[in-house]
């Protein structure tokens, strides 16, 4: 009987010990995945702030870029004002919705206007078609005004072609 209660207390030793082991590995994981948590926190913010740009080489031909215009006298940008734009959106409903938009070019230089002029009614078409495609759910958010700003920015480009388009500005944008 003693041999028993020895046995007993033996293995009671044994579970306990299991368990103290089992304890230190799960402190040493939550240790391990905390440490990597606060690791990828502090890279990502150090990351972000740009502190690492020169480093990684990240952002290198924005710099040059930048600097090489800082040494150049200032380019010219031309802007030429498109007629306003009203067009009736795909709804699938009896009530209509408009979209009013007036738009500026950001041209490369003033000889950019004479080709604008020259191809505005190709301007206009294409611009229309599109627009008159969208539903009023494709221009909500600023996401939706990111997306009609760089299909007008393809069209407008395609339609004056020699001469170079740098961006498609919104002096109104008004859906109704």
């Amino acid at each position: 009987m003693a041999e028993d209660n020895i046995s007993a207390d033996v293995a009671a030793d044994l579970d306990g010990g299991r368990e103290a082991a089992g304890g230190r590995r799960r402190s040493r994981a939550l240790m391990l995945a905390a440490g990597g948590a606060t690791l990828l926190f502090v890279g990502g913010g150090v990351y972000g702030s740009g502190v690492l740009d020169g480093v990684l080489g990240v952002g290198s031909e924005e710099t040059a870029g930048e600097e090489a215009a800082a040494g150049e006298a200032p380019a010219t940008v031309t802007f030429y004002e498109l007629p306003d734009l009203v067009v009736s959106l795909n709804t699938n409903e009896r009530k209509s919705t408009f979209l009013k938009a007036r738009v500026t070019l950001e041209l490369a230089d003033s000889a950019g206007v004479a080709v604008v002029e020259q191809v505005m009614p190709r301007i206009i078409d294409y611009c229309q078609v599109y627009l008159r495609e969208l539903r009023p759910d494709d221009l909500r958010g600023s996401a939706g005004t990111l997306r009609l700003r760089e299909e007008l920015r393809r069209r407008v480009a395609m339609a004056i072609a020699p001469a170079r388009l740098r961006d498609v500005l919104f002096v109104e944008l008004l859906v109704q």
